[in-house]
Formats: structure tokens, sequence, C-alpha cells
């Protein structure tokens, strides 16, 4: 790496490279022919990727592959309990064989004790009829487990006690009968079953209540006191197979960039330990979601793009409404306390005031606005100004009467009205001369700075008179408030959608007038 400039890249090196490394150079190729060259020329260039990056890609799609499957396994573990009727409806072995391996989820013994119950009697029906003695000890049994189940609840420990309200309201459906009780001894009685049908009440009952009562189950308790959980059997080979390559993408990240320590490599992949932490696995989110958008995957910028401008988009709004209120709240303080009005009647006394160029910025300014009123506003002007003069020196002196009995003379009205257009010119013309003279000349000069001071100085005396600050400063913090309520009020009633569409719309307008 400390080799010469020239040698690193020798198409920048001033001393020209023999185009051929052998002594002997080549015969002479033959010339192709212009369609040929022509062919050569259209061609155009195929850029092909690097075979690492192509292989490096095929390796971060499987290891966000298995990111996903792991993610998806945490979420059904995370929903097992609090889903376990719909698992087993929709996956009835997998989801007992899950819950007894990770969960340690047993069948409840008082629950499976009435659905053996009700089996048996299906069973002993089936054999010799429902009215077999037989058949009448075990409608006995059932009705007496079904007594038990509604006084102990079997379901509490599992957390499903609405479990058991959905099935006592069922079957009092079923029967119209005011109490659960009695719902159960009048379904389990043979009046019942024959004259409403066993085949139709067996299936009601196989159906609706059936499913609720298997679904019931019991849950061990573990040393430490908490249900029993191993999702971490499953869950360690994947945070295995996730250390082993974020400790190689740290290895690998700290060797290839020079300078970058350990620390900074695994700072460099931080979400990455997201899916070694055993609790709070639903994060892990964060790091599938950055693995399936980097290895293309699927595309999750234009997701992405949107979400971030929506952030951007409020808090812009929220800190341009703070920024507002807050400016506007300033002024209402300093109107308040005086200072705005002590920095106008008295601006050289008070605080002492920070010059930065020792030059009278207002001062400045005025002398600069007078310039360009004077030498080019006015000019352009003239004709205008000239015609408000002679309309106003027209009427005044219709007025009067000895002007109106020129005008009444043969011959006279043509001359007096060419008479008042001169005057006018003429005085419009000296008027500017006098301004621009007195501009110009240093004693006119320092007479409108004189002007000027003397009007500001009788201004700040006269306007201290009677009550005009207290009532102007009422009136400027009243119109300050309005002004803060009316601008919340449109911001709260700004469709954030809107300003967004219109946002892409400017967007997109710039970005074509940038490529044409």
């Amino acid at each position: 790496f400390n080799l010469p400039h020239h040698k690193l890249y020798p198409l920048y090196s001033s001393t020209p490279l023999p185009l051929y490394p052998s002594t002997h150079p080549p015969s002479t190729p033959p010339p192709l022919h212009p369609s040929t060259v022509m062919t050569i020329q259209k061609q155009p260039k195929v850029v092909s990727k690097p075979r690492k990056q192509v292989k490096g890609l095929w390796f971060e799609k499987i290891m966000a592959i298995v990111a996903l499957i792991n993610l998806c396994l945490v979420f059904f573990d995370i929903s097992y309990i609090s889903w376990h009727n719909f698992y087993l409806r929709q996956f009835p072995e997998f989801t007992q064989w899950y819950g007894q391996q990770f969960k340690g989820i047993e069948s409840h013994r008082s629950t499976e004790d009435y659905l053996e119950t009700v089996q048996r009697l299906e069973d002993q029906v089936a054999l010799e009829g429902l009215s077999s003695p037989q058949s009448e000890r075990l409608l006995e049994q059932v009705r007496s487990r079904s007594i038990e189940m509604i006084d102990e609840n079997p379901f509490a420990g599992a957390g499903k006690s609405g479990t058991l309200e959905r099935i006592k309201k069922r079957i009092r459906d079923e029967t119209d009968a005011e109490s659960s009780k009695q719902a159960f001894i009048t379904f389990w009685s043979q009046d019942y079953l024959s004259r409403s049908g066993w085949q139709e009440s067996i299936k009601f009952f196989n159906a609706e209540i059936r499913p609720l009562i298997a679904s019931n189950y019991y849950r061990g308790i573990g040393l430490n006191g908490e249900p029993i959980d191993e999702f971490w059997r499953i869950d360690s080979w994947f945070v295995g197979l996730f250390g082993i390559e974020f400790l190689i993408r740290t290895i690998y990240l700290s060797r290839r960039y020079k300078g970058v320590s350990w620390l900074d490599a695994a700072i460099w992949r931080w979400y990455d330990l997201l899916l070694l932490i055993p609790v709070w696995r639903w994060l892990r989110v964060v790091p599938v979601t950055i693995r399936i958008n980097q290895s293309k995957l699927v595309n999750l910028d234009p997701i992405n793009n949107r979400i971030i401008r929506s952030a951007i988009s409020g808090i812009a709004i929220e800190i341009t409404e703070m920024v507002v209120i807050r400016i506007i709240n300033q002024a209402q303080d300093a109107i308040q306390q005086g200072d705005a009005v002590r920095w106008l009647l008295n601006p050289s006394g008070g605080r002492r005031y920070i010059d930065i160029n020792g030059i009278n910025e207002a001062e400045a300014i005025a002398n600069r606005l007078t310039t360009v009123l004077v030498y080019q506003v006015l000019p352009k002007i003239k004709p205008e100004i000239e015609a408000l003069l002679h309309h106003s020196m027209t009427s005044v002196l219709n007025n009067s009467p000895v002007y109106a009995g020129i005008q009444r003379l043969p011959g006279l009205g043509d001359w007096t009205d060419q008479l008042t257009k001169q005057l006018v010119s003429e005085v419009s013309k000296n008027s500017y001369q006098a301004i621009t003279a007195s501009l110009e000349d240093q004693v006119g000069s320092g007479l409108i700075k004189q002007l000027v001071g003397r009007f500001g100085e009788v201004f700040r005396t006269e306007i201290q008179q009677d009550d005009a600050v207290e009532e102007i400063q009422l009136l400027s913090v009243e119109l300050l408030e309005e002004i803060k309520l009316n601008y919340i009020k449109r911001i709260e009633m700004a469709d954030l959608e809107q300003l967004q569409l219109q946002k892409k719309h400017l967007y997109e307008l710039t970005q074509g007038f940038i490529t044409d």
C-alpha cells in the first residue's frame, strides 16, 4: 500500500506504458470490415455482478429465510395459549403434541372423564338403545358430572372460565331452561332425548359442546413457580446459529475494514443482537424485516419511505407549530413587559445593544430606500403623478369664479387647459429637481436627516400622550393571540394525507424539471 501513485494507477502515470508486455509485438491483424466494426460498437456493455456479491446475496437470502421461520415460530409460541382453541380446531394433533412437549399441557382429568363418560353412553346407546338400564346409569353419571363441572369450574385453572359460560349458555338455549344445572339435567334425561331424538341431540353435543369441553387443559408449574415453557428447546438452535453468524460477521468486518474494532463491528450490526436475546422475542421482527429488505427477498423500500415521510411530516408540523407559537409568545411577552415600547421610544437607552459592524442599519436602509424611490421609482411614475396633479389643480381652479369666467371667453378654454398642464409639468419637474438636489447637496442631505430625526422625536413624544401606548399594547397582544389561535386551528384542520400528496406532487414536478 506504500507504492507510488503511478504504480497503483498506471492510467494516470505520465510515463507511457508499453502496449504489449512481450519484447516482440505480434503481427498486425487484418483490418475488420466496416459493418463488423459498427456491429461491435453498437453492442451494449454487459456489466456482470461480481461473483462474491452474488454468493453473498444468496447467503443473505438463506439467513433471512431462516430468521423468518424463527420469527413465525416465535409468534406461534406467543399466541399458542391465547389462540389455543383456534389451533386445536385447525391442527388438533399438532396442537396437542406441541402443548405436551413444550408447554406442559395435559388433558384435565375432570373434563376428560366427562367426555369419556359421554362416549361410553354413546357406545351403549348404539348397542342396546336408550331405554336400557346401563344407558340410564350412564345418563345419571353424566348428569352428576355436569353438576360437578358447573360447581367446581375446572376451566378456571387454564383461564378459560369464559368457555364454561359459553357451554352453559348453549345448553340453556337448547333446552329452554332458566338455569344451567336444570338445563344439563333436562338434556341428559331419557324423556328429553327420546322426545328430541337421540341422533339430533348427540349431534348437537358433539358439534357445539364437546369442542369447548375438549379445549380445557391443565398446565404444569415449573421449578421457578411459573407455568412450564420449554420453547427454548427449539429456539436455542436458532440462537446458536445466529450467534455463530454474528461472531463470523464481527470477525470479517473487523478484518476487512482497517481501524474497525470488534466493538465497532458489533455495533455496525446492532439489530442482530435482538436475535440472541431469549426474552422479548417479538422484537426479532426488527432484524428480520431488515434482513428481508437487504437480501432483496421483498422490496420494503416504498413502505419504509412512506413511513419515514409520514413521521417526518408529522414531526415537521409539530415543530412548525411549536416554533410559531413560541415566537408569538415571545412577542406578546415583549409587548406586555414594555420592552418593545421602550425600544421604539428610546432606541439608545436601556439594555446594551451589540453592534457587529459599526453601521446604523436602520438609517442605512432608510437612505437606500430613499435613493431607490427618488432615482428609480419617481422617474417611471412621472406621467401618473402629473395626471394626478393636473386633476387636482383643475378641480381647485374650477371652483374659482375668475377661472370659470376665463373658461367662458371665446378661444381661451383650450389655452387655460394647456397652461394648467404646463404648470403641472413645471411643478413636478422643479419638485423632482429639488428633491434630487437636496439628496446630492450635503446641506440638503443634512436637513433631510434632521427632518427625519425630528419627525421621530416628535412622534415618540406625542404617542406617549393620553393612553395611546397602553391601547396599542393591548390591541397588539390581542391581535397576536388571535393569530396564534387561528394558526393552531388551521394546523388541526389540515389533512396530513393531503399535505403529503401535495408534497409528493411537488417532488414529482421538480424531478421532471431536473430530468429535462
